[in-house]
């Protein structure tokens, strides 16, 4: 396959969307009163057999924007200090922008008109870039404002599970749940599951539409 024909792929497959897995880490559940701590985020790309396949990871760690809470149940949980300066983090603005550029580039590499945001339980991370991109006055957001690729969804209808090392389980992708609640594990995998499930439906017989 060449790279027009791969790039008309992207274009078509998604009417002309281009699908972006992302996962945050938070200090709450609230997008606009907690914390985001951490971004990761994996951009999508049709391969020469026409696969959809994983393409560049991207991962930030964020500090707290300012006045922001921090639910103590959360950072027990993620096992993420926010404080730490080893973490390196940047402020949420400064992550997004460095975050979108490159996003921003690969779906003008694919001819598409906006990009949409896949994630496990998509409507959580969704919210929260969302929120930190407002709180950042960012204009250039390539994300689509609602519509989001949920693979907790496709995974109950593709395999019977909603959970993300069970639907990876039963996928046959590799899950280590020593790993789990890392961004940019957690988006890794959420990658591989979105690319297998897409995938499949094409080895099935569903696409294209006959």
């Amino acid at each position: 396959m060449s790279s027009e024909t791969a790039q008309e792929l992207m274009k078509k497959r998604f009417r002309g969307y281009m699908p972006v897995v992302i996962d945050v880490e938070t200090a709450g559940f609230n997008s606009k009163t907690d914390a985001l701590l951490e971004i990761a985020a994996v951009t999508l790309r049709f391969n020469e057999d026409g696969d959809l396949v994983p393409d560049e990871t991207l991962h930030y760690h964020v500090e707290p924007f300012e006045g922001a809470n921090i639910e103590q149940a959360a950072i027990d949980f993620n096992g993420i200090d926010p404080h730490s300066p080893l973490r390196g983090a940047i402020d949420e603005g400064t992550a997004l922008k460095e975050m979108f550029k490159p996003i921003r580039k690969a779906q003008k590499d694919a001819g598409c008109q906006r990009c949409i945001l896949v994630g496990h339980n998509a409507t959580f991370d969704h919210g929260f870039v969302m929120a930190a991109a407002e709180r950042a006055n960012l204009k250039r957001n390539p994300f689509h404002p609602f519509v989001t690729f949920d693979t907790a969804a496709l995974a109950a209808v593709f395999l019977g599970q909603t959970v993300l090392i069970k639907a990876c389980q039963a996928a046959g992708i590799e899950f280590d749940n020593n790993q789990a609640h890392s961004a940019i594990y957690d988006t890794e995998r959420t990658a591989e599951l979105f690319c297998y499930m897409v995938n499949r439906y094409k080895t099935l017989g569903g696409w294209p539409l006959k």
